[in-house]
């Protein structure tokens, strides 16, 4: 696995989370490098992360980070792998064949962009992302929709379209993922789990406005250069 895939996770202040979800990717028995662009300005996550990458005995490699795009590109620029897996920080995969799964089925069909299905821990805004199902359902037949929370892509694509923009503060997966052909892009039955933090930390109001908005904008490059007040 470590000569087909490469895991790369953009970071920020996560404290225990990241390390928890670590632990989990490590139960997928892969054996790949991991890649994590960290921008940490919190003395204890800096501290726990780095501890935790030097004891763990793991292909793990720690880089600079800065804003979701930049810092995924950053990871991805270290890639040598036919195979890139973009994870947030918050993404906890519980079944353990998970990823292989995901490989697997974009080998066999030759699929430039794998996601998933989402919940959230504890359940209480899953019906959020049975939306977001129904609008990738919908919207797939002609432009594809991707949550940055798990993306599996066929490096010479990613890198054909140059990556995330890093103009983009706001939504650059969803730009990305618009790009891929529908025939190349699958979004598979599997679940992962994501902390529910975003919608009690910005409102669920917001969070829907911004999904409206995004694509409302999806033509108009201009408004993702401003994170709409995303990361206030």
């Amino acid at each position: 696995m470590n000569k087909v895939i490469t895991i790369v996770i953009p970071c920020k202040n996560e404290k225990q989370n990241i390390i928890n979800v670590l632990k989990l990717i490590f139960k997928q028995n892969l054996n790949c490098q991991i890649i994590i662009a960290d921008s940490s300005d919190d003395k204890v996550s800096f501290k726990l992360l780095y501890d935790f990458v030097e004891q763990s005995n793991k292909p793990i490699k720690i880089i600079k980070g800065g804003l979701p795009s930049t810092a995924r590109n950053n990871g991805a620029k270290l890639v040598k792998t036919p195979y890139i897996l973009f994870l947030d920080a918050d993404i906890f995969i519980l079944k353990e064949s998970f990823i292989k799964d995901c490989l697997a089925t974009a080998i066999k069909n030759d699929y430039d962009l794998i996601t998933c299905k989402f919940k959230t821990i504890g359940g209480e805004y899953d019906y959020v992302y049975r939306i977001f199902d129904i609008i990738q359902k919908v919207t797939a037949v002609s432009r594809p929709f991707a949550l940055g929370g798990v993306m599996l892509f066929k490096t010479q694509t990613f890198n054909k379209l140059g990556g995330f923009n890093e103009e983009d503060k706001i939504a650059e997966d969803y730009r990305l993922s618009m790009q891929i052909q529908s025939k190349k892009f699958k979004v598979v039955s599997d679940h992962v789990y994501t902390s529910p933090r975003r919608f009690k930390n910005k409102g669920l109001g917001y969070m829907i406005k911004i999904m409206i908005l995004s694509w409302w904008n999806r033509n108009n490059k201009d408004w993702f250069k401003n994170d709409q007040g995303y990361w206030v």
